[in-house]
This record gives C-alpha cells, sequence and structure tokens, in this order.
C-alpha cells in the first residue's frame, strides 16, 4: 500500500509539472531578478506575460507569470499561445524577401502591378516602399476612425483593401519620409497571395513555420479556428478586475501572428542559421538591410523590424499591441541572445519590462549607466496634430452641414 501511495504522489508531481509547462532552472541571481521584475502579475486573479530569454536558440530562462484563462484558472506557460500584433510584420515581410529572392516579384516594382485597383499616384508606390514604411499610404486603421468605424466594428481584408483603393491622396511623396502605416503591410499580404496563389496563412505555413519547426504558430485569419493553449486577451477596469479584450477581425499581414515564446526563438535563431529560402545568407542580408529615404538617409526600419542600439549594443526587435495583447521581440546579435516577452492584456508596456531583462543579461557589455537611452523611432500609428487653437461657437455655425466623402463612404 505504501509502495502504491509513493507511486501515486510521484505521478501526481509528474502531472503537476506538465500542467505548468515551464521547466525547473537553476537558481540564478539573474532569474531571481527576472522573477522580481514580473511578481506583482505572478497571481491567480490577473493576466501575465510568457517570458523567453534565450542564447543561441536554447533557453537560459523561461516561465509564465499570472493566469492564460481568468475563468478556468489556467495558468500561463512558456507553451501559451497568444496574439502578437505587430510582431507579424516581420513574416510578412519575409514572405515578401522570399518571393523576390525567387525572381517571382521585385522589390522596386511598382505595387499597381500587382494590385492594378490602387489608385495611380503621380509617383509610384513599390513594395519596398511598404516594407519600409516610407510609401505615404494612409493608415487604414486611421481611416476607419475618421469613418465613424471604432471600437470593436467588424470590416474585412476585402473592406480594408478597397478603402485603400479609393484613396486619392497620399500623406507624403514615395520616399520622402518614415511614417509607421498598417495599410503598407496589409497590401504586401495582399501581393503575397496574389503572386503566389496561396493566403498569407497558407504561405508562411509552407515556408516559414513548418522549415522552422513553428508548430504552435499560425496566421489567424480564420476567427472561429480553435487554438489550443490559448491565452485569452484582457482589459484593465478603472474600478478594478479585468474584462476580456479580443478582436474578431480576420486582417492579416499587418498581425495577427499568433504563437509562443518558445516558437518565436526557432525564428529569432533563424537569423544565424536561416533555413528558409534558398537557405543562403542573401535572404538574411536582404531582411537585414535597413530602409533609406529619397535624400539617403538611412532610417531604423528593415523588414519588419528596427535595427538600432540600446545603450551601445546593436539590436534588432519590434514590439506588439492589440486589444487585450502586447508583445516585445528582441535579439542583441553579438551575443546571440533573444528576448521574447508577450502579454495577455495591452495595459502593461512589455517593451519596457524588455529593457529591464536586456540590463540584467547584458550587465556586463553595457555602456556605463551615463549612456543616454536611445529615442526609438516610433512604430505605431501616431499622427502628429497642431496645438488646438480657440473658435468662438458663432465661427463654428458656418461649417454646419451635410458632408460626404468619397474616400470614406460616409
Amino acid at each position: 500500500m505504501r509502495i502504491f501511495l509513493a507511486l501515486f504522489m510521484m505521478l501526481s508531481i509528474m502531472i503537476s509539472a506538465v500542467v505548468q509547462g515551464d521547466t525547473d532552472y537553476p537558481a540564478t541571481g539573474q532569474s531571481a531578478r527576472v522573477d522580481k521584475i514580473f511578481e506583482q502579475w505572478n497571481r491567480e486573479d490577473s493576466p501575465g506575460f510568457a517570458v523567453g530569454i534565450f542564447r543561441d536558440g536554447r533557453p537560459l530562462y523561461t516561465r509564465g507569470y499570472g493566469m492564460a484563462n481568468l475563468e478556468y484558472d489556467i495558468p500561463i506557460t512558456s507553451t501559451s499561445v497568444f496574439r502578437t500584433g505587430s510582431i507579424g510584420k516581420q513574416f510578412t515581410a519575409m514572405c515578401i524577401a522570399i518571393l523576390a529572392e525567387s525572381g517571382e516579384i521585385s522589390l522596386d516594382d511598382d505595387i499597381r502591378k500587382h494590385l492594378p485597383e490602387m489608385y495611380r499616384y503621380a509617383t509610384p508606390v513599390t513594395v519596398r516602399h511598404l516594407v519600409h514604411h516610407t510609401s505615404g499610404v494612409r493608415d487604414y486603421l486611421v481611416l476607419q476612425g475618421l469613418a465613424g468605424r471604432v471600437g470593436d466594428y467588424f470590416f474585412t481584408q476585402k473592406e480594408a483593401l478597397e478603402l485603400l483603393s479609393r484613396q486619392r491622396n497620399l500623406n507624403f511623396d514615395p520616399g520622402q519620409r518614415y511614417q509607421y502605416s498598417n495599410s503598407n503591410y496589409i497590401l504586401m499580404a495582399e501581393i503575397v497571395a496574389r503572386v503566389s496563389g496561396l493566403s498569407l496563412h497558407d504561405f508562411a505555413e509552407r515556408y516559414i513555420f513548418t522549415p522552422l519547426a513553428m508548430n504552435d504558430s499560425h496566421i489567424h485569419d480564420d476567427r472561429n479556428r480553435v487554438v489550443r493553449n490559448r491565452a485569452t486577451g484582457y482589459a484593465q477596469l478603472d474600478e478594478g478586475g479585468y474584462r476580456i479584450d479580443m478582436t474578431q477581425l480576420e486582417i492579416v499581414g499587418d498581425g495577427s501572428v499568433f504563437t509562443t515564446v518558445e516558437d518565436l526563438a526557432k525564428w529569432d535563431q533563424n537569423y544565424f542559421e536561416n533555413r528558409l529560402g534558398k537557405g543562403t545568407r542573401d535572404l538574411l542580408d536582404t531582411v537585414l538591410s535597413r530602409g533609406e529615404l529619397n535624400n539617403g538617409e538611412e532610417i531604423e526600419y528593415a523588414f519588419g523590424q528596427m535595427i538600432d542600439t540600446y545603450k551601445g549594443l546593436k539590436r534588432i526587435r519590434h514590439t506588439g499591441s492589440f486589444k487585450g495583447f502586447r508583445a516585445s521581440n528582441t535579439m542583441f546579435p553579438e551575443f546571440r541572445l533573444a528576448i521574447v516577452i508577450l502579454a495577455n492584456t495591452s495595459a502593461w508596456d512589455s517593451y519596457q519590462l524588455q529593457e529591464q531583462v536586456a540590463d540584467i543579461y547584458l550587465a556586463d557589455h553595457i555602456a556605463g549607466a551615463s549612456v543616454a537611452r536611445e529615442t526609438p523611432q516610433w512604430q505605431g500609428v501616431r499622427e502628429q496634430f497642431p496645438a488646438p487653437k480657440p473658435i468662438a461657437e458663432s465661427d463654428l455655425l458656418q461649417y454646419t452641414g451635410l458632408y460626404y466623402s468619397r474616400e470614406l463612404w460616409m
């Protein structure tokens, strides 16, 4: 009987370890300091984070903090699947780069070669302009907001493309400056689909996720798809507590990649040992090439990645944020170090937390504390508006009337 009870207890412990999904790591000063950063979210009544620190593709430390689902008391682990927002752009960019490597498209193609319904602007917009956010194409999310379609308003990829094709002007001449626009990447997704004959989901599955054994990753273009180990997204309530906050949009290209910290480690490692496309270094050189403006100025944005420095160290990074999710994926290539942080609430800044983790693991290599923190180029939708000026109500009356926008259909 005692032997039976002992075996039962051992089996229970093994099952518990599998359910938790986190690897036991030897206690180190570094891992303890990481735990300290995230301890406030390591609760049974809070969403939280999946954190992975990897060197040469091997985990130094992975752990979940908080809950993947508050209704069923499911904890976050390193295998929890998160929506990652704009981190998905680097996968769309890789699809474009693979098509360019195979000769099926040129980065200098006028986008109207593949998207003939787009307006013929005075200066052609090229695929390269889309990749580096130098196209001037207006952001479709901003346009939807101007049209009053906000909140949980549902629209399709087809409707978003039709909206963009109705725009008669750009924000600036192509190549004149850098301005982040989600529209660039849904246009790229459509180019991938039309040129290859495969949806972005199927193309990425065949040419990225399968070769890299990213078995828990996909481009989410079906809102009814069942996703194993999916983390639920949450919004924080002012009065305390949380509510579910997840989009039903099936828009792809600018985001919609579902993945885990462990799968993103495989993706990051591919930057050192390319197994995609023809398997050559040329593909990596392409996707790590930063954009250039018409005046010759080089910008930080490459192919869905920002390439800059942090406290004197070269860094490749991107963040994502949409509805109830935030994400940060960062590499320090000189040290083959990758830091992945995925959150199932948009209330917390995974980017700032990533920098705190980097300070721990790169302490011996970071320049003195006197080094000023670089100001990164903003990678989200943020327009610059002039300061408001007071206008008398009587002066406003002259503008009262009925208006129609042929570009917004409102």
